[in-house]
């Protein structure tokens, strides 16, 4: 078993794959309107479906806005060097929430942005591999 992705409803289908594309870097990869039921999915990610987890952007045509609960908390990214990924985030004009730094009780270097429906992207940083011995 794995993972195949997480689902987040939008309520601006273009504009939250230009988020998830031009602000955070990754691909299209499908899009399929459903117009009997009034609906369009979108897949993004940084790799093939077949091979690593993707988001499945829902768009309901009728629905503009949601409520996103207390439930939810947010989707994890591995990145190189959080802060210049916050860095790239803020010249794409995104929204940085949680500037780059060590987690609270903790040393792993994390940031947090926001898409434009609301919802957190984690920025953890990846830890430097051990040295050879």
């Amino acid at each position: 078993m794995r993972i195949l992705h997480t689902m987040l409803r939008v309520g601006n289908l273009d504009r939250a794959i230009l988020f998830y594309t031009e602000v955070l870097g990754m691909r299209l990869l499908r899009r399929n309107d459903y117009p009997e039921g009034r609906f369009t999915l979108a897949f993004v990610g940084y790799g093939a479906e077949a091979e690593q987890a993707v988001i499945e952007l829902t768009h309901n045509w009728d629905t503009d806005h949601y409520e996103l609960g207390n439930a939810f908390g947010h989707i994890a990214v591995e990145v190189e060097d959080a802060k210049a990924a916050c860095e790239a985030v803020r010249a794409r004009g995104g929204k940085v929430t949680r500037e780059a730094g060590p987690m609270k009780h903790g040393s792993t270097v994390i940031a947090f942005v926001e898409d434009p429906d609301g919802y957190k992207i984690e920025f953890i940083e990846r830890k430097p591999a051990a040295a050879a011995a």
